[in-house]
């Protein structure tokens, strides 16, 4: 078999094959770049499908049939986004009335306290180079003139039929995509294994596992921890008595799948707006608001994160980052979409291709060394070719070697 393999013609088959993936490889990501406007809902409803399907999957052990069990979950998904929009809405939308107006004490702050504070410990003329007072009046003008972030949403959509019309079929099509993957998830699974080639279902089967469980634990995971951390973090500061402390709770919630950012960004963020609101140094609330992040943490640490993503391998703060800006620089909202699965399954196989070069014998060393100059060292070669003939050779009987 090793004669076979080490033939020319092996080799130039092997090479065969390998380029008949690539391009596999490249015509189905040109199809996807050619297919993103239709893609989006698509991509959505199967990330959705792939979330419920666990629940749905244990509701079956249970004894429910699989149209019960995934009606059920699918009620569930959609009771729960209702609620969130019907809650979280119009909380926001009043937050963010309340930021508007606040912005010219925010503006007053800025310019007469911290500007000037940190000019006289770094000795910079900062306000030659800041404008406030333009700056705050052009985010005035240009919200007043959007009319909130609605109206300018729809007026895009509006200023181009055919958008207004691709918006509307997605999200009519969404709940029924999202409904059909719950329902055949795992006949889809099935006919994808039923393809992969017999004697690589091993190997596929675990790469497949293993990027399963990478992405399980950042989505499923880490989204829940986000969504706990921006509901400690928001009802704690609304509690201490933070004006603009649901706003603050759920952005900083919202970016804590980066260790230790969300927490600090939220304690800036807190923390200015409360100078601003006791117009001074108020150091009772400025205390409880960083009672708020530290309970928020330890509650990370010790129960949400042990808990609920436990100790699987999840991604890279950096790899996140990364794969979200390339997706979206590459293929817009679709790109996004598919960052963290895409960079999930990368993962895996650079983990598996470095397992696999660690074994190989360029790793180990085990190769015959191959001869790059015409000198060679005929005393290092001598002693080296001797040693193992003279081991194996019987007494009185030399190896070839130096005479």
């Amino acid at each position: 078999m090793n004669e076979v393999q080490d033939t020319p013609e092996f080799e130039i088959a092997r090479f065969l094959r390998q380029l008949k993936w690539i391009l596999l490889a490249v015509v189905a990501v040109w199809l996807m770049w050619m297919l993103a406007p239709i893609l989006t809902p698509f991509v959505l409803g199967a990330l959705l499908g792939w979330l419920g399907d666990p629940l749905v999957d244990r509701l079956e052990r249970r004894g429910r049939s699989r149209n019960v069990a995934v009606t059920l979950v699918f009620a569930l998904m959609t009771l729960l986004l209702t609620l969130a929009l019907l809650i979280l809405v119009p909380l926001l939308e009043r937050q963010v009335k309340t930021l508007i107006v606040t912005l010219p004490a925010y503006r007053d702050w800025f310019v007469d306290t911290a500007l000037p504070w940190l000019e006289a410990r770094t000795g910079l003329e900062l306000l030659v180079w800041l404008d406030p007072d333009q700056l705050v009046e052009w985010v005035r003008m240009h919200w007043q003139q959007a009319g909130g972030f609605a109206a300018t949403l729809f007026g895009y959509l509006s200023r181009s039929g055919f958008a207004m019309v691709a918006w509307v079929v997605n999200v009519v099509l969404l709940p029924i995509l999202t409904f059909y993957f719950l329902r055949d998830w795992d006949l889809l699974v099935a006919r994808v294994a039923v393809l992969v080639p017999r004697d690589h279902i091993d190997t596929v089967s675990r790469l497949a596992r293993e990027s399963n469980d990478v992405l399980a634990a950042f989505l499923r995971g880490q989204f829940l921890v986000m969504l706990a951390l921006g509901a400690i973090y928001a009802i704690g500061l609304q509690l201490v008595g933070l004006k603009l402390g649901l706003l603050i709770g759920i952005v900083a919630g919202l970016i804590s799948f980066i260790p230790y950012l969300g927490a600090t960004t939220g304690v800036v963020m807190a923390v200015a707006t409360a100078l601003v609101q006791a117009q001074g140094l108020d150091l009772q609330l400025l205390l409880l608001v960083g009672a708020v992040f530290t309970v928020g943490q330890l509650l990370e640490s010790y129960v949400l994160t042990p808990r609920i993503v436990g100790d699987k391998i999840g991604l890279h703060p950096v790899a996140v980052i990364f794969a979200v800006m390339a997706g979206g620089q590459l293929f817009g909202f679709l790109g996004m979409l598919m960052a963290l699965p895409v960079a999930a399954v990368a993962n895996v196989l650079l983990r598996f291709a470095s397992e696999r070069y660690r074994q190989s014998d360029l790793y180990t060393g085990e190769q015959i060394p191959i001869v790059l100059d015409s000198y060679v060292d005929r005393s290092s070669l001598d002693q080296a070719t001797s040693a193992p003939a003279a081991a194996q050779a019987p007494d009185g009987v030399r190896g070839p070697g130096p005479a």
